[in-house]
């Protein structure tokens, strides 16, 4: 079970490599600075066990790239039983650090009182979407915390590189353009498919065409709740000479209506790859969005970076 400060203890957490000697070692990480602020990742959607993995995945390898970093995961439609709600999870994060300050002076400890917010809260989310955006204001704002949001994942070049591992995975696309061989079922024409009318397929559009890139296949981002949309873009692309479609769900996985993907696929007549789901560059991703905020410099290689 999960609890306000992060997943339930006995679950895999990634640490950190040992640390490497000799001239050529690798840079150490950069930890997290004491006393920096804990980063609750929003989780949408309706909560359930394979949901809570998903985000304990996403903040494990968040941790890793960030050694010392606390994490908690709060649900926009938790029930604060079994799934705490983002509400609760940001007054427990704000007590906890009053708590720490006032158990600190009273051990007679030198400490700065408690300064900047107690939490930054990263929606895990791939692309814009106003309804759920607004919602995890609004818990943000009544939970009285003073937590600082950050923006959603995307648009980018790392969100391009998952959704061509998830298609390769089906089936859909190959793994390497530098590699001589081709996939039979690889499509020759992607569509995006995201959730969040005109605003999130817009955005979706710009990692669309680094996917396109990666692809060398056109690809044009759609709507899965805008009627007719899906449609739309696959007669587009066929009129366009792509004779076999693929669907990619620009999308996490926990904001995506159950049955919706299913039936989105069924529409263009195509086959799917599944949601971007706990890829890595999804958790390096939310830490970069941390990161940005509290003006961390990750290690080389980082998104943030």
């Amino acid at each position: 079970m999960s609890s306000p400060t992060g997943p339930t203890p006995g679950l895999p957490v990634r640490m950190p490599r040992p640390r490497q000697t000799g001239r050529h070692r690798r840079p150490e990480p950069v930890a997290a600075p004491e006393g920096a602020p804990t980063l609750v990742l929003a989780v949408p959607g309706t909560p359930s066990p394979a949901i809570r993995s998903l985000a304990e995945e996403v903040v494990s390898i968040a941790r890793s790239e960030l050694p010392g970093l606390e994490a908690a995961i709060g649900y926009v439609d938790g029930d604060d039983t079994e799934y705490p709600t983002l509400g609760t999870v940001l007054t427990h994060v704000s007590a906890l650090r009053a708590q720490r300050y006032e158990l600190a002076m009273a051990a007679g400890r030198e400490v700065s009182a408690p300064d900047g917010p107690p939490a930054v809260v990263v929606p895990l989310l791939a692309g814009p979407e106003s309804a759920l955006m607004r919602r995890i204001r609004e818990a943000v704002l009544s939970s009285g915390s003073g937590a600082e949001l950050t923006d959603v994942l995307g648009p980018h070049p790392l969100l391009a590189e998952a959704l061509h591992v998830r298609l390769s995975e089906a089936g859909l696309a190959r793994a390497d353009r530098a590699r001589l061989f081709t996939v039979a079922t690889a499509a020759d024409g992607i569509i995006l498919a995201t959730v969040g009318g005109e605003e999130a397929v817009q955005a979706a559009g710009i990692t669309g065409m680094l996917l396109a890139a990666r692809l060398a296949v056109p690809v044009i981002a759609a709507a899965l709740d805008q009627e007719g949309s899906i449609a739309s873009v696959a007669e587009q692309l066929r009129g366009a000479g792509s004779a076999q479609l693929a669907l990619a769900p620009y999308l996490v996985g926990p904001e995506l209506a159950e049955g919706l993907l299913d039936e989105a696929a069924k529409e263009a007549g195509c086959a799917s790859s599944e949601p971007l789901g706990a890829y890595p560059a999804i958790g390096k991703l939310v830490l970069s969005q941390y990161a940005a905020v509290q003006g961390i410099t990750l290690q080389q290689g980082s998104p943030a970076l």
